[in-house]
C-alpha cells in the first residue's frame, strides 16, 4: 500500500521519488530500531513503518528545486498538504504524522508569532508513534541522502527555532533513550 501511494503521486518524477523513498526508508528503519530498543513500549509497529514511509508525501507540492520539488507552496507547508492527501486516501492516523513531524513539531504560538503560511493550529506530535517518527526524521536530510546527521548537530540546528523547540528536542532525545549519545 505504501509504495503504491508513493507511485500514485511520484510516478512522473523519478528523481524526487528516489529521494523521497530513500529518505523515508532511512526514517522508517531508525524508527523501527528505536521501537526494538524499547520492548516495554506498546507501539503499533506496522503503523510506524507505514507512517514513516508516508510522512513526507506532500513535498511534491512545494517549491524546493534542489530536491526536484517543483510545486508552488512553501516547503514548511508539506506537512499539512501531505496530511490532506493521506486523509483523502483514508489514512487519518498517517495524516497526523505528516502534519506533526516538521521540526520538533510546531506550536500554535509559533504559527501565530512567526506568521507561518500554514493553517492556524497546533502541530505538535502527540502519540508515541508520532514522536518516534518526528525524532527519527531529524537524522536524515533529503539533500544529503545516505548521511546520518549527528545528534549534536541536530540540536544545534533546532536551536534557531527557539527555546521551546530545543526543549521539545531534549525531551524527545530523553524519551528515545539517546540523551547521552553524541
Amino acid at each position: 500500500m505504501v509504495y503504491e501511494l508513493i507511485d500514485k503521486y511520484y510516478g512522473d518524477n523519478p528523481e524526487l521519488k528516489r529521494i523521497l523513498v530513500t529518505h523515508s526508508e532511512q526514517v522508517r528503519d531508525r524508527a523501527l530500531a528505536i521501537i526494538d530498543a524499547h520492548p516495554e513500549w506498546e507501539v503499533d509497529r506496522l503503523f510506524v513503518a507505514e507512517a514513516a514511509m508516508l510522512h513526507d508525501i506532500g513535498i511534491f507540492l512545494c517549491n524546493a528545486p534542489k530536491i526536484y520539488c517543483t510545486g508552488t507552496h512553501a516547503y514548511i507547508e508539506h506537512g499539512y498538504l501531505g496530511a490532506e492527501i493521506l486523509r483523502n486516501e483514508g489514512l487519518p492516523r498517517h495524516a497526523l504524522v505528516a502534519e506533526r513531524h516538521t521540526g520538533t513539531g510546531i506550536s500554535l504560538d509559533q504559527v501565530l508569532r512567526e506568521e507561518l503560511p500554514i493553517p492556524v493550529q497546533d502541530y505538535l506530535p502527540v502519540s508515541l508513534e508520532e514522536k518516534i517518527i518526528c525524532y527519527a526524521d531529524k537524522f536524515y536530510s533529503k539533500s544529503h541522502l545516505g548521511e546520518e546527521v549527528a545528534l549534536s548537530k541536530i540540536r544545534y540546528n533546532i536551536w534557531k527555532y527557539g527555546h521551546d523547540a530545543i526543549v521539545r528536542w531534549d525531551e524527545l532525545t530523553e524519551l528515545m533513550g539517546e540523551a547521552n549519545r553524541k
